[in-house]
């Protein structure tokens, strides 16, 4: 039986990992054995840089955490080794960047599952997830699609400016009498 001490420190860890888990807009679970130390500051350096946190967690901890946020689907997963990817923001950042980590390392670097919006998803969810386009592409694929009925009005309207009398020129110019 451990201490007072010790137990308090893991349910304040316990606690902790809850919180962000319960803040993150999305989370996903690794397997990182076999990994090598460059491949890893490589990924943590991508990861950070998109505001995305990623941190190795202890299964049995994770698993009191899960459990508090109502995640027990996860409880199978939660073996061998663990790291975990949470976007507070963007909840496909790190879908996006582990995907596309663990094409390039599928032999040493596999998704175990992960969360987004508050509910548990599968590999092939997060694999999904993380083929979408940014969301930066995404945003400018919305207003482009706004956009582009005004910018076909206003061509349309130059077109008939233009075939009834020359364009803007000939509202400019002044009537002859």
């Amino acid at each position: 039986m451990p201490n007072a001490k010790v137990l308090a420190q893991k349910q304040a860890m316990v606690s902790e990992l809850a919180d962000k888990m319960r803040n993150a807009s999305a989370g996903v679970f690794v397997d990182y054995k076999g990994i090598t130390v460059e491949a890893d500051t490589k990924l943590r350096a991508e990861l950070r840089k998109a505001g995305v946190e990623y941190s190795v967690v202890k299964n049995t901890l994770t698993r009191f955490a899960a459990n508090e946020v109502g995640f027990t689907e996860l409880d199978p997963i939660l073996n061998g080794t663990t790291a975990l990817a949470l976007g507070m923001d963007d909840p496909i950042a790190p879908a996006k960047l582990i995907v596309d980590f663990a094409k390039k390392n599928e032999k040493v670097f596999k998704i175990k599952a992960g969360f987004i919006e508050g509910k548990v998803v599968d590999v092939e969810t997060i694999k999904s997830i993380g083929e979408l386009p940014s969301k930066d592409v995404l945003v400018a694929t919305v207003l482009g699609t706004l956009n582009a009925p005004i910018a076909a009005l206003a061509r349309a309207l130059n077109a008939i400016a233009e075939k009834q009398g020359g364009g803007a020129e000939a509202a400019e110019a002044p009537a002859e009498a």
